[in-house]
C-alpha cells in the first residue's frame, strides 16, 4: 500500500506542477481539447484515448459507490478531475482498506 500511496502523491504533485503554467497561458481547455479531436492526427487521437479512460474512470469511481448520487457525484469528479482527483481519491481509499484487491475492486 505504501507504494501505492507514494505513486498517488507524485502524480497529484507532478500534475499540480505541469498544469498551474499551462492553465494559466491557455485557460480555456475544452476549445483545445475537442479542437484537436476535430481536427484529426495524433493529438486528437489522444485526447479521444484519454476521454474515453475519463470515462471508464468515471463510471469505475460511481460504480465502487453504487451508482448513489453521492457515487454519481464523484463519477463525475472523476471524469472531470482525471488523473489528479483518481490520485486524490486512491490515496484516500487506501486508508479505508487492508489490500491492494479490496482497494482496487470494492
Amino acid at each position: 500500500m505504501l507504494l501505492i500511496r507514494l505513486l498517488c502523491v507524485i502524480i497529484f504533485i507532478s500534475l499540480s506542477v505541469y498544469t498551474a503554467p499551462v492553465f494559466a497561458a491557455e485557460p480555456n481547455l475544452f476549445s483545445a481539447f475537442f479542437g484537436a479531436i476535430a481536427g484529426g492526427g495524433w493529438q486528437g487521437q489522444f485526447n479521444l484515448d484519454f476521454l474515453f479512460m475519463l470515462t471508464l474512470s468515471g463510471l469505475y469511481t460511481s460504480w465502487r459507490h453504487r451508482f448513489t448520487p453521492a457515487g454519481l457525484a464523484l463519477g463525475l469528479l472523476a471524469f472531470l478531475g482525471g488523473a489528479s482527483f483518481l490520485s486524490i481519491y486512491l490515496f484516500v481509499q487506501s486508508f479505508r482498506h487492508k489490500d491492494v484487491r479490496t482497494l482496487l475492486v470494492g
